[in-house]
């Protein structure tokens, strides 16, 4: 995949495709063919400071840690991104969330993985 601005790190995503983070920029998701689908910031009308780790859940939402402003934002499929953690952090990076709701974040500074409870599915 040509034309990334500084590609930190990648996720795939359900449909196939996957999402990649660009430092000091944007966060875009491709189709499985490779073919840009859409940037986050143009979608959404959301600043990025400095985005790091991104992962998608079972919703198909993509997560995206922001080193630059320590925060975490989940940018569902249809409705406006909500913020996730907004305190906590001092540097999140790698980030992976699991099918009961958990989301883990990999915090540089403290050396350390910390985990949050962000969704609850009914049984």
């Amino acid at each position: 995949v040509p034309n990334l601005q500084g590609p930190r790190y990648v996720s795939p995503v359900p449909s196939g495709g996957f999402v990649v983070s660009e430092e000091c920029g944007d966060v875009k998701v491709f189709m499985s063919s490779c073919k840009l689908l859409c940037s986050l910031s143009s979608k959404y009308g959301h600043q990025f400071g400095n985005p790091s780790g991104v992962c998608v859940d079972t919703d198909g939402s993509i997560l995206v840690a922001d080193e630059q402003r320590r925060t975490v934002h989940l940018f569902p499929e249809h409705g406006a991104p909500v913020c996730l953690v907004s305190t906590g952090l001092r540097r999140p990076a790698g980030m992976a969330c699991s099918s009961s709701g958990h989301l883990f974040v990999a915090d540089t500074v403290e050396n350390c993985v910390k985990v949050f409870k962000y969704c609850v599915r009914p049984p």
